[in-house]
């Protein structure tokens, strides 16, 4: 059973996607947002940066602001948003 926040209902034949998640290897399934990629394989989405509480996203369409992650050289996405690639190297802690 998985630990994550979100549980697949049905898997469609999709082609598997490795990738980086705050270093450790990921695989999530081709058309899989970062979120989801992410949320299915633990219980938050990143920290808060203002605190020691854990976010997991908010409304899920790309308009609160809560689900903002780094790629390796440093540009932010939107994990709800962002569509996983093979290969992607996702942050999710500070660097602070």
């Amino acid at each position: 059973m998985s630990l994550g926040q979100f549980h697949r209902v049905v898997t469609a034949r999709r082609r598997a996607v490795v990738l980086s998640l705050d270093g450790e290897p990921l695989t999530a399934l081709e058309g899989d947002t970062v979120m989801t990629a992410i949320l299915t394989h633990r219980r938050s989405l990143r920290s808060f940066e203002f605190g020691a509480e854990s976010r997991a996203g908010f409304c899920l369409m790309g308009a609160c602001q809560d689900c903002w992650v780094r790629t390796s050289d440093g540009q932010e996405v939107r994990a709800c948003s962002t569509l996983v690639e093979s290969g992607m190297h996702i942050r999710t802690k500070s660097d602070g």
